[in-house]
Order: C-alpha cells, then structure tokens, then sequence
C-alpha cells in the first residue's frame, strides 16, 4: 500500500512553495524524471494548474492521514461512540411519562421476560419485519425495555422544537436527537425498485457477492469515469449529471424513474436511464453517494466495489458512519458541489491513481472487516443493553400491543 504522507514528502518538490512534479504522476522513490532540482516540469495540460488547485486536496490527505487511529476491534465496539453520543441526551434517565409523550413518532416494542410485543399495526410491515428480525434474534440476551422506533425516512426529534424524548430512527442530522439504529433494510424493507421490487435484499447476500467482485475486479480494468445511477431525490445531484452530459469522458452519471417520475422534466429534461444493479457500478473507477429522503443505502454496497467513492455531504449520518473518515475511505463532497468543483475532485483522482486506489481500499476494507451482519446484531444488542440502563421504571406488559414470535 502507498504511503500516503510519503508521497506528500517526496513530491513537496519545492522548499518554500508547493509544486507536484506532475500532475499525473507522483515522484516516488525518485523515478520521475521530470523531477530536476526540486521543480516541477510541465507534462501536460493540467500540470500547472496542479500546483495551486490540488493542493488543498493532498494537504487534506495528510492531515487526515496524520489524525486517523484505525479500530482494529473485531466485534462492533468501532461504532460505540455512536451509541454513547446518541444516548447522552438522556443520561439523567428515561421516565414512562418521556416514553409515553413520544409514543406518536413511531412503533412502541416491549420486551417483557424475553418475549416481543409490538403495536398491532406497523406503519410500513416490511420494515417492522427487518428490525423484528434482529430483536426476535436477540431475546435471550435482552433485559426487560420499552422503546419507540420510528420507520419513517426521516427523524422525529429537533433540537429546537417539537416533541421531546427518545425515539430511535434510522437515520439523521446534527438537529436531531433521535437514537440512531440499524436500517431494517441490513435483512429487509429496503428501496423497492424495478431491479429488487421485493426490496433490495439482505445485507449479508449483497455483502458477499459484492465483496468477491470487489476483489476479482483489478483497479487497472475499472473504467476511468464517475458513475452514478439514480432518481433526481434532490437538486444536489444535478451538476454531477450535467457534467456528465458535457463532458462524457469524465462522468456516466444519469436519472432513472423513480415513482413520482411523471415526464423527463423529472429526470432533468432528459429520458430516464435504466436502472444498475449494485454488481454493474463495480466496474467504474468513481462512484458517487448522494442522500436520499435521508442517509442513502447505496452507501455501503458501492464502498464493496473496492473503487473510489466520492461521499456527497456530511449531515445524514447511519450508525456506522462514524468509523468511516474523510480521505481515508471516501473523498468528501460538498452537498453544494458546483459541476466545476466536482470535475476538479474527479480529476484529481484521475491524476493521482495510487492516492486513489489506496483510499477505495481502505473503504472496502473498513466495511468488509466491520460492517458483517453479526456486527449488526451486536449493534442491536449493545444498544438496547445500555438504553435498558437509563430507564428510571420497571416495564409492564401493555395490554394493547401483540405479540410478535418467530415465522
């Protein structure tokens, strides 16, 4: 693997101003010859520009670089800083009357005596099946608890007003705080599309053919390009799109239908593109993530691919975002990118392919090594352990709900 600040100290060419040596190729181990007396030779077109526009990116790097302390936990206690963070707005205690003032923003589950109960009615049953899945799964081990778990997209508790008290969400923002969990869609109740109509399908099946093709697929064969596929959810992903227009040597970014699609003015005045499966994007050097209604599922599937994903903005986060750092396993984007500055990025990767390479591997590994479906679970049963803790009451069985057992 290429050492990252390495390379930054051989190609600081220059004592008191910073050059590349190229644009397109790196001074390691002294092999470029363009390299003379600690300055830069103009290779080709971008070379120049180089110097000042790339800057910033390499020093992002190091820095990045120089600040990470890898997890090398086996077991899912990489993302407890989640939890800790999530639950310390409660940490003088969960009273009924908390609970019960919140029983509106989601799903009420009890655990009494190793046994599930839950609301007779789910707002979305596929996705009250993929958290049951894991709560069934991990009975024997829970404490008696009550808890409200929201399945909406989007969180239910703001900072500054609304309602207060815990409710767990999928997802969020720094203005909620909401008790994030892992997505139903880690074993079902994910985004139904054309290509997954029931869903697209459990995590551990997606991991497994995703990860081997990540590994066949050397990074030489990849196609030089940013790719992306997927419906116009937000206004964020039009100047990758556009750029891809312009410009179809550098991006293969196109809209696909999604199920308000009325007419191509919805995909950006252009005809819909079909829809790719998770394996077909793994054929692309650069791959773009964009939120959804909230975090994007696709996440964690394309980092798989072992190409270089390109994270755009930071605010929606999942459980296990925390473990996942900015230039070392993704290269951040911001959600107001201009179709300019994300040339720039995509070209900068172009031009330094072993800075590439070297960060698309550490992403795959940071989600094959810890993002296993028994680190799912561990999540689970960390987390409702230590919420069980803050509850200041003994529950009791509330009459009203059913019991939900194994099918």
């Amino acid at each position: 693997m290429v050492n990252i600040s390495y390379f930054l100290l051989i190609c600081f060419c220059g004592i008191s101003t910073f050059e590349l040596c190229s644009a397109n190729q790196s001074c390691l181990n002294g092999r470029n010859e363009n390299c003379v007396e600690g300055k830069s030779h103009e290779i080709n077109k971008y070379s120049k520009e180089a110097n000042s526009k790339y800057k910033d990116y390499l020093y992002s790097v190091k820095r990045a670089r120089d600040n990470y302390i890898p997890c090398e936990k086996t077991d899912c206690t990489c993302y407890e800083g989640t939890i800790t963070s999530d639950l310390f707005t409660f940490k003088d205690g969960i009273t009924q009357e908390l609970i019960d003032s919140v029983k509106t923003k989601g799903t009420k589950y009890q655990v009494i005596s190793n046994r599930l109960y839950r609301d007779k009615n789910c707002m979305f049953p596929a996705r009250c099946a993929g958290i049951e899945h894991f709560l069934l799964e991990l009975l024997p081990k829970l404490p008696d608890l009550e808890l409200i778990i929201n399945t909406r997209d989007w969180p239910q508790i703001h900072k500054n007003y609304g309602a207060f008290g815990p409710v767990f969400s999928f997802s969020k923002t720094p203005e909620y705080q909401d008790i994030m969990y892992p997505a139903w869609a880690f074993w079902e109740g994910g985004p139904a599309i054309s290509l997954y109509p029931r869903g697209i399908g459990r995590w551990d099946s997606h991991r497994n053919k995703l990860g081997k093709l990540g590994n066949s697929t050397s990074w030489s064969a990849k196609v030089p390009k940013a790719f992306f596929r997927g419906s116009r959810t937000s206004s964020e992903r039009d100047p990758l799109i556009l750029l891809s227009r312009e410009n179809p040597d550098i991006a293969d970014a196109q809209y696909t239908k999604n199920q308000a699609w009325k007419s191509d003015a919805d995909t950006l005045h252009a005809p819909p593109a079909e829809e790719v499966p998770f394996e077909e994007h793994c054929k692309y050097k650069y791959l773009f993530n964009f939120r959804g209604v909230a975090a994007s599922f696709r996440f964690k599937h394309i980092l798989l691919c072992k190409s270089l994903v390109f994270h755009v903005g930071n605010e929606w986060q999942e459980f296990f975002y925390s473990a996942l750092k900015p230039w070392i396993h993704y290269i951040p984007v911001d959600a107001n990118a201009s179709k300019e500055s994300i040339r720039e990025l995509v070209e900068f990767a172009m031009n330094h392919d072993d800075m590439a390479r070297e960060i698309a591997e550490n992403g795959y590994k940071a989600i094959w090594n810890s993002l296993k479906l028994s680190h799912v679970s561990c999540y689970w049963e960390r987390l409702l352990s230590r919420y069980a803790e803050l509850l200041s009451f003994r529950p009791e069985l509330d009459n009203n709900l059913i019991e939900i057992k194994q099918k």
